[in-house]
């Protein structure tokens, strides 16, 4: 057992995260009291004590890693780094004043960064510039939450449920209602969205008239004439259909993501997913006849069983469909996912094979003319490692790039949102959250709309 002591530390919550990356929590603990006092300790146990000397986060983390690297031998490429959105410190360092040069060495002397990833960062960046000069005054991004799915994914920790029509007719009657709210009070703001997502959950897990009342509500309530993008994540292969799609686009919709997570079909089976690798292709096929202008496609590095083959096969099969936007995911294993009760260090034992799936995986993307446009990390992700959305220049997902930036505000509606709220004058946000639960949701949808109308509107 490790046992860690951060004294003189008030804030252990980075420190922790990062014996988190080098340790799977049932081989740590971080102690309320100096060791030294406690005669507890078994032979066997590691003691990490921080040192006096120590002041700062940073400097705490550099240390710690360094100790962590001695005791168990592992590296980790993105370093002293356990935040959800890099790219912004790479940003941060460049408007400091740094050329991107300069800005590369400090990630890497000081944050620990592998040269890869930080070059990683720096392409990202590059990619996002056009859109970070842009003047987004009065614009805010729109997040519209369906959490429901035919299935739940083995390694999903979403809200994701299985229901049926019963239960999902009263929660879009709910949702409607605080559409319609939030258009009326962004109205009264003179406040216009830039970019809708409708994401879950799947959204296409719908029957083609609820599709057609919910972006009828959306083109009513809200001032369309500017809006950039808007985008439905129809996700699982098997709910698409060419109805749907045609309602989808008649609509407005003009970017969709149409997500495989494998091609591998015994892959398929495995993690519960219940489409064929062939009813990928047939989406595929209705949505380029429709027109779609995006169509982004998912993949995950890392799922059971799959070799850094299985995913390369996924990825060129992907590859060779066209979709404008590939988004490559790394497997992370959440508490609320059912993998994380089949194998709870499953995220520690995968990390060097993923990163070559994720390393060899870029290649093949830059072989075809994909750029990566935005990244970010979450918890107990396989290798500690990050996600990334590539594109073809100039069919970048906007919404995506504003919600990893922070620096627009994002107005969540339905179970689940958390909108956000930014501040630019004191460079800040303020979370607004829903509940996840559907039912609950349902119930106090007031509730909901009273938190917004206070924390955004009137405040």
């Amino acid at each position: 057992m490790y046992k860690i002591f951060f004294n003189r530390v008030s804030q252990v919550y980075e420190l922790t995260e990062m014996a988190r990356m080098f340790l799977p929590s049932s081989e740590f603990c971080i102690l309320d009291r100096d060791p030294a006092e406690d005669e507890g300790n078994a032979v066997e146990d590691v003691i990490i004590r921080l040192p006096d000397p120590i002041t700062t986060r940073d400097e705490g983390k550099r240390w710690l890693y360094d100790r962590l690297k001695e005791h168990t031998g592992r590296s980790l490429e993105w370093g002293t780094l356990t935040g959800v959105r890099p790219v912004k410190l790479a940003g941060d360092l460049i408007a400091a004043g740094n050329s991107e040069k300069q800005a590369k060495e400090i990630l890497i002397k000081e944050y620990y960064l592998s040269s890869k990833k930080a070059e990683l960062l720096m392409s990202v960046r590059k990619a996002q510039i056009p859109y970070l000069a842009e003047d987004i005054t009065g614009t805010i991004g729109i997040y519209i939450g369906i959490p429901f799915c035919p299935t739940r994914c083995v390694y999903c920790s979403f809200p994701s449920n299985q229901v049926g029509y019963d239960k999902i007719k009263p929660y879009l009657e709910a949702l409607e209602h605080e559409i319609r709210f939030a258009g009326e009070a962004l109205a009264c703001k003179g406040w216009y969205p830039e970019t809708i997502y409708i994401g879950g959950g799947t959204p296409t897990v719908l029957e083609d008239a609820d599709i057609e009342r919910l972006l009828k509500a959306i083109r009513e309530s809200f001032y369309m004439k500017r809006l950039r993008e808007l985008t439905v994540e129809a996700g699982r292969p098997d709910t698409i259909t060419e109805s749907k799609l045609i309602i989808l686009k008649e609509n407005g919709v003009d970017r969709i993501s149409i997500n495989p997570q494998s091609m591998k079909q015994e892959t398929l089976e495995k993690i519960g997913r219940c489409h064929c690798t062939s009813d990928v292709f047939s989406a595929f096929g209705m949505a380029r006849n429709i027109g779609f202008k995006v169509i982004n496609a998912d993949l995950i590095a890392g799922l059971p069983g799959e070799e850094k083959e299985d995913f390369l096969n996924s990825l060129e099969t992907v590859i060779g469909l066209s979709p404008q936007n590939i988004t490559v995911h790394t497997l992370a294993v959440k508490r609320a996912s059912r993998l994380k009760d089949i194998d709870d260090k499953y995220s520690y034992r995968q990390g060097e094979k993923v990163s070559m799936m994720l390393e060899a995986g870029e290649k093949a993307l830059k072989g075809f003319g994909y750029i990566p446009y935005y990244l970010y990390r979450q918890k107990q992700m396989a290798g500690n490692l990050e996600n990334v959305g590539y594109t073809f220049p100039g069919n970048e997902c906007i919404y995506n790039i504003r919600i990893m930036e922070e620096n627009q505000t994002i107005l969540a509606l339905g179970a689940g949102g958390i909108s956000k709220v930014w501040y630019p004058e004191e460079n800040r946000l303020e979370r607004i959250p829903n509940v996840s639960n559907y039912e609950i949701y349902i119930e106090r949808i007031e509730e909901m709309i009273e938190r917004k109308n206070q924390g955004i509107f009137i405040g």
